[in-house]
């Protein structure tokens, strides 16, 4: 389910790989005016002598009261600049001055209070940190400025063959006295110190595996700084080899891309690697045609560039570079042109290409070694998965789009059908993994226990005296497709087995699957509990971990999966527009069967369309009708479906649920459009089709029941008020039976509260316009597109803001159950903007909403204001994609306390206990070993501020991808 957190983030142009951090602190002046000066820089090289960075400044105020502030100091040397982009202040450089003035919500300073405030920037030739801070005119005086150091070896990416020799160095300065000591780790172990410049250690003997090396620097006076880690690979000893990154690579006609290749071990004498064209285009071609490798630079990337000429045609051509060389096993690039004719000579397309290859890069850490998309590079993430190195079935359904872009831009359509494999392999349970499907009985799909709104309330007790209703689609499925399985995505996989549960217990299988909410609304991230999604009781505690949620008289092992609809769904969509490409290339042969499986999904995917215990709609009581048939359909996309069963075949049980909730965050009126109209898309069972058909109708009426007078559209509909058939409020309206709810299923965050639910939603419902003309979702367009145009800002410079945080008040206008036609308008139903974002994925959502209906309406102030944030996003390139710096404040609750029942007591596989003293942080101790735990702790213990992040979520660069691929299709 994709649970995600509200995301702080702030204007910027440059992003961050690397950090160092400076000090300066102050006793109260004699002066009124006295002040605290903190200032951490992030920096990142990006050619020889020059390269950005980015300075996060906390300002204290020491002396009286103020109610304006004016902060400045002076750059060390002429190379340094301010981009500009900053935020907290309104910012300015001359010279080397830079001057910070407040903004109007943090002028006033309080004795002792503190404000964040910050910058990006560019160097040439160094980047010192600023030694003095003014003011409102008063010099900020000192304690010392710690220590700047960065890595200089091993370098990002780096690969060693076991076992390795690792030479390590680092720089390190001290801008007010000496560096007495730098320490080495890998993880959180000390390697080695040295205390004399330069400073190194050369580790030895390393097995294979895969490391995180840091440098941390103490200066004279105790200060101490830490190096951003570099991570490499130490591969197992199979000979002299030839390591080529990446073996695809893409290629804009009249542009190049790069592929880099160095050696697995040191060779006995220099070794001449060639590349040459094998097969394919004559138009690609690659210089220079050999690089050399000695026995001191062999394990120093070397590239080779490929480079597209300009052509007439509009075909895009492919071509095989072979690598090779004397001694070794030549090793094969596939190099695949992205014509510029497909959509213009058109700026927006080589991006695409630009950022496809960045996401493909094995040295940026999006796949992981099995080839499953990461929920984002970095590893210390907390929003709806609860590590970055997880990943969902939302990040799976992302690639899935990503690579139907792709072969629209360059006709290869085998990296699309690689991407529903994997997903069909990895996060698809197999007929293994839902092994006792046989004993299902349609007629009692499953034990009613009720969901509350408080944790406390856990475990819930199993009522079997609550009447559920029967499944109507069971039997038709099994005759469609001859399996009780269901080929539904789970939502949560832990792609590198980091909690250890391994599969159904083996604790060694990857990725494994896992879940972690369980109980009810109220329950945040912070307070979850993960959980193997096959429970053999060998964790947690005698019965697993299924008491923590359900009560009942005894346990048996099982098995349980969570199907996140919105994702399957987005996997549905995808495959429409790959079709809908393919043909256009005469290629749809070349995916037909994987179009197939995603008509497939499609078919079981209606379970999403059922009431949790399939009553009827309306209710308002746990003894309200249980369903007949397809009375207990609402036809909407709820929040999930999950199905489960015993793992010993003799116990022979099986089980089945729809979800009560419906978020307007999670319809997609395309896939519905898409499952009932395209041919090759349509269900293979008997009422599939018509099913998706009043679906398409349904979700139409949903949104435009829960449209604000603004334009924005409100949270959604319960069927089970609190999660329990409770008796709603009486002043709430209903749609078709369903009780408004402005928060739907969750609370914590409030699930309407994001923006980006509203730009993913309205993103479905303009591609359904721009494909179809549905003159209902232009009516919803015209309204909504109006109020988001009218809450963006495109500043001069071209960064953005855009609406981020929403509040609601009022609701629908009255109860609506027809089955044609669409609602009235909402007067009395509004939102309001409460901050603003420049959240790079959520912009590239928001655009593709912008240009579908600008391409359709002719809108051109729509088309305009897409191209603007396109180019926006743009600004904001790091190697690894786009990204700008979030603040985590919402980071004080990795200590939270976690509810565990009283008297119960257990054990994650890795010994860290659970019990009534949990929290968050001591379930997941393996946190304290990640590189970036030091600022966060730091946090948690009020001594650093709020930590600072630039994550490349894998769903944000592909939003951001198809949106450039895009706009330069639909206007090159």
């Amino acid at each position: 389910m994709s649970r995600l957190s509200k995301r702080l983030a702030v204007a910027t142009t440059l992003v961050l790989v690397a950090g160092v951090t400076s000090a300066v602190a102050a006793a109260p002046a004699q002066a009124a005016v006295a002040c605290d000066v903190t200032y951490a820089a992030n920096q990142w090289t990006s050619g020889q002598g020059q390269g950005g960075f980015t300075a996060n400044i906390t300002l204290k105020n020491t002396g009286d009261p103020v109610t304006s502030w004016n902060l400045a100091f002076d750059f060390p040397t002429t190379g340094q600049k301010y981009t500009p982009s900053g935020w907290g202040a309104n910012w300015s450089q001359s010279g080397t001055r830079v001057t910070a003035t407040n903004m109007p919500w943090n002028g006033n300073l309080a004795t002792g209070a503190s404000t964040n405030i910050g910058f990006n920037g560019t160097w040439t030739g160094s980047n010192p940190s600023p030694t003095s801070f003014s003011v409102n005119g008063v010099t900020c005086g000192g304690t010392g400025t710690a220590p700047t150091v960065a890595l200089t070896s091993p370098t990002a990416g780096q690969t060693f063959t076991a076992p390795a020799t690792v030479p390590i160095a680092a720089n390190a300065s001290d801008a007010d006295g000496t560096v007495t000591k730098v320490d080495f780790y890998q993880g959180s172990t000390l390697l080695g110190t040295d205390t004399s410049s330069p400073y190194s250690y050369s580790w030895t003997n390393v097995a294979a595996g895969s490391y995180s090396i840091t440098a941390k620097a103490t200066d004279n006076t105790g200060l101490v700084t830490t190096s951003s880690p570099v991570g490499i690979t130490v591969s197992p000893n199979t000979g002299p080899a030839l390591v080529v990154s990446p073996t695809t690579v893409s290629v804009p006609e009249t542009g190049s891309a790069s592929f880099g290749v160095k050696l697995s071990q040191a060779p006995s004498a220099s070794v001449t690697v060639s590349v040459a064209r094998a097969s394919g285009d004559t138009d690609l071609t690659v210089t220079p045609s050999s690089r050399t490798f000695t026995t001191s630079n062999w394990n120093s990337e070397q590239t080779f560039t490929l480079n597209a000429a300009d052509d007439s045609d509009t075909t895009s051509g492919s071509a095989v570079f072979r690598v090779s060389a004397s001694g070794y096993t030549a090793v094969d690039v596939t190099a695949n042109e992205a014509d510029d004719d497909v959509g213009g000579d058109n700026e927006y397309v080589k991006r695409f290409v630009e950022l496809y290859n960045e996401i493909h890069d094995p040295a940026n850490g999006y796949f992981s070694p099995e080839g499953v998309p990461y929920h984002s590079v970095e590893t210390f993430m907390v929003e709806a998965p609860d590590h970055g190195h997880e990943t969902t079935s939302e990040a799976y359904s992302y690639y899935l789009w990503l690579e139907a872009a792709y072969g629209r831009v360059t006709g290869d359509w085998s990296k699309f059908n690689t991407a529903w494999a994997s997903m069909e392999k990895y996060i698809i349970p197999a007929t293994a993994d839902q092994p006792t499907n046989s004993f299902y009985n349609a007629s009692k799909p499953a034990t009613y226990a009720p969901e509350s709104n408080s944790i406390s309330d856990y475990p819930s007790q199993l009522d079997s005296g609550v009447s559920v209703g029967t499944d109507p689609i069971a039997s038709e499925l099994q005759s469609a497709y001859g399996t009780r399985d269901i080929y539904g995505m789970h939502w949560l996989l832990d792609v590198d087995n980091t909690y250890g549960f391994g599969r159904c217990g083996d604790g060694t299988t990857k990725p494994a699957y896992i879940n972690t909410y369980q109980r009810g609304a109220e329950e945040s991230v912070f307070e979850t509990i993960p959980q193997p999604s096959c429970d053999t009781f060998k964790h947690g505690g005698p019965n697993g971990y299924l008491d923590l949620f359900t009560k009942d008289a005894s346990y048996a092992k099982q098995w349980k999966y969570t199907n996140a609809p919105d994702a399957d769904a987005r996997a549905v969509q995808a495959a429409y527009w790959a079709l809908t490409w393919a043909k256009e290339q005469n290629k749809a042969g070349d995916i037909s069967a994987t179009v197939a499986k995603a008509a497939k999904m499609g078919d079981y995917l209606r379970y999403s369309m059922y009431d949790k215990y399939f009553k009827q709609p309306g209710c308002t009581s746990p003894s309200c009708p249980a369903g007949t048939g397809k009375n207990a359909s609402n036809y909407l996309l709820s929040w999930y479906y999950a199905w489960g069963g015993a793992t010993d075949t003799s116990a022979g049980w099986a089980w089945r649920i729809g979800s009560s909730h419906n978020h307007s965050g999670y319809q997609n009126p395309l896939a519905a459009w898409a499952l009932s109209n395209v041919t090759e898309l349509k269900p293979k069972s008997s009422t599939g089709a018509a099913d998706w058909s009043t679906s398409l109708t349904r979700q139409l009426q949903f949104y435009t029941w829960l449209q604000s007078a603004e334009g924005a559209i409100a949270g959604g509909a319960t069927n089970s008020w609190e999660g329990h058939y409770g008796t709603p409020p009486s002043n709430l309206p209903k749609f078709h039976g369903m009780t408004y709810d402005w928060q739907p299923v969750y609370h914590d965050p409030p699930s309407n509260q994001w923006f980006g639910f509203q730009a993913w939603t309205m993103d479905r419902v303009a591609q359904l316009y721009y494909a179809t003309g549905n003159t209902d979702a232009k009516a919803l367009l015209d309204k909504w597109v109006a109020w988001a145009l009218d809450n963006t800002t495109i500043n001069a410079d071209g960064s953005y803001q855009i609406p981020s945080t929403l509040r609601w008040s009022g609701a629908p206008a009255g109860n609506f159950s027809a089955t044609t036609g669409m609602p009235p308008a909402n007067p009395g139903l509004h939102v309001t903007i409460a901050d603003y974002t420049t959240d790079v994925g959520v912009a590239g959502a928001y655009a593709k909403v912008l240009m579908y209906y600008a391409a359709k309406a002719n809108h051109a102030e729509a088309r305009d204001t897409a191209k603007a944030l396109l180019d926006g996003i743009w600004k904001n390139r790091d190697a690894k994609g786009v990204s700008v710096p979030e603040t985590k404040t919402d980071y004080n609750r990795i200590d939270d306390p976690v509810y565990v029942p009283p008297g119960w007591s257990g054990k994650m596989p890795n010994g860290d206990a659970i019990n009534s003293s949990s929290t968050f942080i001591s379930i997941r101790s393996f946190y304290k070993n990640d590189p970036d735990w030091a600022k966060v702790d730091a946090f948690l213990k009020g001594t650093g501020p709020a930590p600072v992040f630039n994550y490349h979520r894998f769903w944000a660069q592909v939003d951001v991808a198809v949106a450039l691929a895009e706009y330069g299709r639909l206007f090159p």
